[in-house]
């Protein structure tokens, strides 16, 4: 008889994923707040430039970490060294193959970002001095994100929240010592970055060869390239990147938009953004908890394991949406001046917290529901929602930016997270109608 997830396992899993997951924000929170204490908003606005470049390379290509994730969970649910091996191998080769195109096309990537985001002369030099920088650290970041997904799905958390936790620690002494101490400006932060991805890569690899679950024969390495379940994954990957293509699509119109209102707006709402980026990979730690639950729930096809760890994601996921809208209601004018000291992007970034206020509630349930899907690799719902969703943001920006400036971009921002929680919310009774379905067929075969 299986026995259900205790609140004390489930947290054992969700708070260092939590924890891991935030050190992706806090770098670029803490490359905000470093420039921050420079005297030209200009640095922070190409800070935020160059990080969005990186962001609509990178989470496009998110799979490589979540659909890790999924595949491997459901790989140890199974016990199957062969198939834990696969997992691992199919998506570092894809890691691979990007960071090197990226590098490889660097130029023309930077020359159609700025061409499309159209920032300032000032922001533009020195988004174009950080992004030539940290661009070599590609393939390390994008291999280093399978690492982790695989860590994770192999149960193995603590191993990937201390990596997690050491690169975010070495960048942030090395990014101060850079911009404060050297005067490097945004050379210095992303100098800070691209060597905080190298070390980190290199030794999590070590890491991962060290534990000895994998299994590099020449079957396996054969495997990596067979059609079946080589275009079950890239269908998984091919939906999650579809999710991820509307996502950055929308934090690319609203930075555009912030910097079509000029540089003060364009400052404000990267430091808003940043608390924004916080709070959402808070919530994405309960749900990639649930993600690791559930895909070995569908491994085992063990329905009653599947619903324990949804009613756990749900509940945790609320209580911390209801702290953090407490939280940034009461302190939100002094997370504010962590990130910058200068007064006028404070003062004009405070009339947008209320956005921030209301954000944690509009959105909780969709992420956490993400985390359900991936687990169980049923990620066409994702897909379908995400698309819908952002139907609805494009609409609503376009009536609501004319007549609200900067606070109609936030308020189609927020319809856009409360149309994906709703939305999504749809599917779950079919998931769980299968895995109730596949858990009785078990039954019935034992």
């Amino acid at each position: 008889m299986n026995t259900p997830i205790t609140q004390r396992q489930f947290l054992a899993v969700a708070v260092p994923v939590l924890l891991a997951g935030i050190s992706a924000p806090v770098i670029g929170a803490v490359d905000t707040a470093v420039v921050g204490t420079l005297p030209d908003p200009a640095f922070i606005g190409a800070v935020a430039v160059g990080s969005l470049i990186f962001n609509n390379l990178y989470w496009p290509l998110g799979f490589l970490r979540v659909g890790t994730i999924g595949f491997t969970a459901q790989a140890q649910g199974v016990n199957s060294q062969h198939e834990m091996t696969l997992a691992f191998l199919r998506p570092l080769a894809i890691a691979l193959f990007f960071g090197g195109l990226f590098v490889i096309a660097q130029h023309p990537i930077l020359r159609s970002a700025l061409f499309l985001i159209s920032p300032g002369d000032g922001v533009s030099k020195y988004a174009s001095t950080y992004f030539s920088i940290r661009i070599w650290g590609a393939p390390f970041a994008l291999m280093l994100s399978v690492i982790n997904g695989w860590l994770m799905g192999m149960g193995k958390i603590r191993y990937a929240f201390l990596l997690l936790m050491f690169m975010n620690g070495l960048n942030i002494t090395l990014s101060v010592f850079f911009v404060i101490g050297l005067g490097w400006n945004v050379a210095g932060t992303a100098t800070a970055a691209l060597f905080s991805e190298l070390c980190t890569f290199t030794i999590g690899a070590v890491i991962v060869f060290r534990m000895r679950q994998l299994v590099l024969t020449r079957q396996n390495m054969a495997a990596i390239f067979e059609t079946k379940p080589l275009l079950k994954m890239l269908k998984v990957n091919q939906d999650l990147f579809i999710r991820t293509i509307c996502l950055l699509s929308v934090f690319t119109i609203m930075t555009a938009k912030g910097a079509a209102f000029g540089e003060l707006t364009l400052a404000a709402n990267a430091i808003l953004l940043q608390l924004h980026f916080i709070m959402a990979y808070l919530f994405s730690g309960f749900a990639d908890a649930s993600s690791i639950f559930v895909g070995r729930a569908v491994g085992k096809k063990d329905p009653a394991l599947y619903r324990r760890a949804y009613l756990l994601t749900a509940w945790w996921g609320m209580g911390t949406a209801i702290a953090l809208a407490l939280g940034i209601g009461l302190a939100g004018n002094s997370l504010l001046a962590v990130f910058t000291s200068i007064g006028a992007v404070q003062e004009y970034a405070i009339h947008f917290l209320l956005w921030m206020i209301l954000y944690p509630i509009a959105s909780f349930w969709g992420l956490q529901l993400e985390g359900i899907f991936i687990g169980s690799t049923e990620v066409r719902q994702i897909r379908n929602a995400m698309l819908a969703s952002f139907l609805l943001y494009l609409g609503m920006l376009g009536m609501l930016t004319p007549l609200f400036g900067n606070h109609g971009v936030w308020a189609a921002y927020l319809l856009f997270n409360l149309s994906r929680s709703l939305l999504l919310w749809l599917y779950v009774p079919g998931l769980s109608r299968r895995m109730q379905e596949e858990g009785a067929a078990r039954g019935a075969a034992g």
